[in-house]
């Protein structure tokens, strides 16, 4: 199973990297989620620079999908939990297009979120020190997003009747059947997933690839039947969900992207994406 990319090519509109519609568009909305958290991660790490401490050793970030927006041409071809390595935040002076280099870190697969490390091992700072460079990272963070945070939520939560569309619950029905043809007898959607995680959970290291594979085989192909009747009504939501937000999405389009490479200038930071 061959590692997945990365890409820095940002979509032809924001909109789809906030709202995504697409399971391919969703490799924007984590790439820009993981962005966020690595401003974070950096504004308290020189927080406890200026204080000459550490804070403590965290995990390493991951790109966390987005299942309710399946990418399915991704989870056929890398499984149900491997994802791209997720660039270190390392600062670094910008590059003449705004994306400053960065080394790469260890990478996370599709979990629970993992953040990158801002420790160096050493003993961390006075609790109300780590407390004040937490929160100043947060407070970035949360400026940023606050670009287009209401908006992305307010989508997401459109999305929320479409799971009980006739068309749509009628093409999952059709999930158990085709998952029993690849050999895996759940109920549905959510059985799937309680056997993945047990599985990659107990498989030797040796052969966990190939229960990645199979699992990522099994579930692309038994989803695209429901993928080929949401696909098309999450586009058509989107279209008017655009045309229910003018405002909003008029200004998302002109700052949001100036918004990310200020921040990938001043920061060090890269904003990249999973690509397969």
């Amino acid at each position: 199973m061959p590692p997945a990319r990365l890409s820095s090519a940002l979509p032809d509109d924001p909109v789809r990297m906030v709202l995504p519609a697409t399971g391919a568009e969703t490799r924007w909305t984590q790439g820009l989620d993981v962005f966020v958290r690595q401003r974070a991660r950096t504004a308290a790490t020189s927080c406890a620079r200026d204080h000459g401490t550490t804070l403590p050793t965290q995990a390493p970030l991951a790109f966390i999908r987005y299942y309710e927006i399946p990418d399915l041409d991704f989870v056929a071809r890398h499984g149900t939990s491997e994802s791209a390595t997720v660039p270190a935040s390392v600062p670094a002076p910008a590059t003449a297009s705004g994306l400053a280099t960065t080394r790469t870190a260890t990478h996370g697969g599709d979990g629970s979120p993992r953040a990158s490390g801002t420790g160096d091992g050493g003993r961390s700072g006075s609790p109300a020190v780590v407390r004040r460079c937490l929160a100043e990272g947060k407070a970035a963070a949360t400026a940023l997003r606050g670009t287009y945070a209401a908006l992305q939520g307010q989508w997401f939560q459109s999305l929320v009747p479409l799971g009980h569309d006739p068309a749509v619950v009628k093409a999952l029905r059709t999930v158990p059947n085709c998952l029993a043809g690849h050999g895996i007898r759940v109920h549905d959607e959510n059985g799937f997933f309680a056997l993945a995680d047990s599985q990659q959970q107990t498989a030797a290291p040796d052969r966990l690839p190939a229960v990645e594979r199979a699992l990522g085989s099994a579930y692309a192909d038994c989803m695209r039947p429901v993928e080929a009747v949401r696909e098309p009504a999450r586009l058509r939501l989107r279209a008017r969900f655009l045309t229910d937000h003018v405002d909003e999405i008029r200004t998302l389009r002109t700052t949001l992207v100036p918004a990310l490479h200020r921040a990938a200038e001043e920061h060090g930071l890269r904003l990249v994406f999973p690509a397969p």
